[in-house]
């Protein structure tokens, strides 16, 4: 009984903490100096050294996905329902999600590595003698340049999705092009895009956030590091997941 309930102080403790965390990012945001350059490197970083995992896995997922549904279609006669299929399903959810798990595999667990590093080798403590807010310093970039650069990437994934769809359903299955093109046009509404977009931008926030949090908050050593590192991509992966589902319910009753 003693353990439960240390275990339950732990993560009221621990949610406290990340809440104060929270709002110190958000209070740095607007605050002055802005710091252009860190917000490029981060923007490059973040944004362009991820375009072509991002590319090939939003591939590999149009065209996976387009191969299910026209096999699944061909049983009614229906084979040029795929084009609306793939993109409703990529523009509400597969293109936010996948590009946001993919860049916290790749980005999220080297920001807290990267941060967690600097705290066992006392470089946030020595920022912080020298009057240098190291979340205003190291956070806001990191949290800014993917707010701006998790959207771009959707919608790239939107796009690069497509056409996979299209290069399997029409080059491979012989599904119509012009039915193909025309089920796109008449089913994927503005708002479908616009949804995966936002949701991209929150789960952008909340992943450079969270990874920031556990990096600022690593254990000493290599192996607090890993730890660390393994508990950011675990958490941001499961929270942006449950947010996924909160902001579709919240979308198809403000949107649609």
């Amino acid at each position: 009984m003693e353990a439960f309930g240390k275990q339950i102080h732990d993560l009221f403790e621990g949610l406290g903490r990340f809440f104060v965390f929270l709002g110190h990012v958000l209070r740095n945001i607007p605050r002055r100096p802005y710091r252009w350059r860190l917000l490029g490197e981060q923007v490059e970083r973040i944004g362009v050294r991820s375009v072509p995992i991002i590319a090939l896995s939003s591939m590999a997922i149009g065209m996976i996905f387009s191969l299910q549904i026209t096999m699944l279609m061909a049983m009614f006669q229906a084979e040029t329902i795929v084009g609306a299929a793939v993109g409703l399903t990529l523009a509400r959810e597969l293109a936010p999600v996948i590009t946001t798990l993919m860049l916290i595999a790749k980005n999220g667990s080297a920001m807290t590595a990267e941060l967690g590093t600097m705290r066992v080798t006392e470089q946030l403590d020595a920022m912080q003698t020298m009057s240098v807010d190291p979340v205003h310093y190291l956070v806001t970039p990191r949290v800014v340049a993917s707010v701006i650069t998790f959207p771009i990437l959707t919608a790239m994934a939107n796009v690069v999705g497509l056409i996979g769809s299209y290069v399997v359903a029409v080059g491979m299955l012989d599904v119509d092009p012009g039915g193909f093109f025309d089920q796109l046009y008449w089913f994927v509404e503005p708002e479908d895009v616009y949804s995966g977009l936002i949701k991209a931008a929150v789960m952008g926030f909340m992943m450079a956030v969270i990874c920031s949090y556990y990096g600022f908050n690593s254990g000493r050593g290599a192996k607090g590091v890993g730890e660390a590192s393994t508990r950011a991509v675990v958490t941001s992966s499961v929270g942006i997941l449950v947010a996924d589902y909160i902001m579709a319910d919240l979308m198809l009753k403000l949107l649609y």
